[in-house]
């Protein structure tokens, strides 16, 4: 399309979980409610509009063993376009992508910096590795590195104990979140046990992802803090097959594993009825590919969360919490055009009839 062309997408507009329109105009790569005066040479796209998905907890630039070429990390981002995540949250990657910053042809990064973990606590070669006195350092520097987030490793296996357990000393993390939230960045960590959630969320953490720790003693004081969680169901899915992969070295970590999947559905429902904020976020890069959100959403829907409210963990609510427009007047057009309206079957997001980016149908 040219610069000059008006786009028109037409058919069920789904500006917000109760506002529908039947029509909105894009110009110049922007939202218009309206029809713009004079509008000449009209395309037009029809279907069930969403605006552009959420990825919540993706890493773009890494693969199993650490930074991944550019070449690989593009192939990553445009996975997510095909698939109509346009919003990609990167939760932790230590590679630099600023790059894609400049690609009007590949999804928006909303950047954490690079994981901060215990020295020898956490995946070869993802993350800084350090010590609680070196931690405050450390979360300014990445603060001032993201778009507005900071990732903590929060609990990972203890060797010596052969189980999962807490990274750092509530005074180390009551520090660092502190300091980040002085330079203006939110908090995040990685929790898969139930040991570290109370220190973090009594700390001030704004988010924990996975979180399949949560317990009934929980998961009332991440309701009444606010503290969301991206539950990464696609990923907690492994756990069976890591489980049996450590059995042997570490037995008690791999029943805790065992556990905590068995459990998972419950857990984010108990959540969800809690009142506790939930997205999309899928761990892709790393260990899983990219272009999963549509199996999150069908994951979540698995755990009891209704479709529609499913669907905006992955669109309007999503990008409402990340600080980002959806589909409003002078937004970025970014928009997702699927045939059928995917709040009564979330199975339709796995097929994008058409994707805009910035105004441009790039799939």
């Amino acid at each position: 399309m040219s610069d000059h062309a008006v786009l028109r997408v037409k058919g069920r507009v789904l500006v917000g979980p109760e506002e529908v329109r039947d029509e909105i105009w894009v110009v110049g790569g922007r939202i218009s409610l309206d029809r713009p005066a004079g509008a000449r040479d009209v395309r037009t796209v029809e279907g069930w509009v969403l605006p552009g998905l959420v990825d919540a907890h993706c890493h773009v630039g890494l693969g199993p063993h650490g930074a991944v070429p550019d070449d690989v990390a593009e192939k990553q981002a445009l996975t997510e376009r095909e698939a109509g995540a346009l919003l990609l949250r990167d939760a932790g990657s230590p590679a630099d992508t600023r790059w894609i910053d400049d690609r009007e042809d590949l999804p928006k990064i909303i950047r954490a910096g690079r994981h901060i973990a215990r020295t020898r606590r956490y995946i070869r070669n993802y993350a800084w590795e350090i010590e609680p006195e070196d931690l405050v350092a450390h979360v300014a520097r990445e603060a001032r590195r993201g778009d507005g987030w900071v990732k903590l490793v929060g609990d990972w296996i203890d060797r010596g104990e052969g189980d999962l357990a807490p990274c750092w000393p509530r005074g180390a993390v009551e520090a660092a979140i502190a300091e980040a939230h002085r330079l203006g960045a939110r908090v995040t960590a990685h929790c898969f046990a139930e040991s570290s959630l109370r220190d973090l969320v009594e700390a001030g953490i704004d988010c924990v992802e996975h979180a399949t720790g949560l317990t009934e003693d929980t998961i009332p004081l991440f309701a009444e803090r606010g503290v969301a969680i991206v539950p990464t169901l696609v990923n907690i899915a492994t756990f069976p097959a890591l489980a049996a992969g450590g059995e042997e070295k570490f037995p008690r970590w791999s029943a805790h594993m065992r556990r905590l999947h068995e459990r998972r559905y419950d857990t984010v429902r108990s959540a969800w009825d809690a009142g506790v904020p939930v997205f999309v976020g899928t761990d892709a890069g790393g260990s899983l590919p990219h272009g999963l959100v549509a199996e999150e959403v069908a994951e979540l829907v698995r755990a009891g969360i209704p479709a529609a409210d499913a669907v905006g963990a992955a669109s309007w609510t999503a990008r409402s919490w990340l600080g980002r427009p959806g589909i409003e007047e002078g937004a970025p057009a970014d928009l997702v055009v699927y045939p059928a309206d995917p709040r009564e079957d979330v199975t339709t997001l796995a097929a994008p009839r058409r994707v805009v980016l910035d105004g441009r149908v790039v799939a």
